[in-house]
């Protein structure tokens, strides 16, 4: 079974978001004055062979430890779609 996975990274409440902040300010600067706040993370979308969408969902949870997410100040969220 192909499963679309898709890997939804952000910073964690707290962490100063420097590239939302940029973000921000250009939206701003451009005449956008209806945002009050801007947040930049990261999007992976794999498509994994597993037996289940359930077994796609822990082999993407073990990626965001060895790899994706810095767990010190990302957080993640997964959503997984079988074929």
């Amino acid at each position: 079974m192909i499963c679309r996975t898709s890997i939804f990274i952000e910073l964690q409440e707290g962490v100063l978001d420097i590239q939302g902040k940029a973000v921000e300010r250009s939206l701003a600067s451009l005449g956008h004055d209806t945002v009050r706040s801007a947040k930049v993370g990261k999007y992976i979308q794999l498509r994994l062979e597993c037996e289940s969408p359930e077994a796609a969902r822990k082999e993407a949870e073990r990626m965001c430890d060895d790899l994706l997410v810095n767990n010190v100040i990302e957080q993640f969220r997964i959503e997984v779609e079988g074929e």
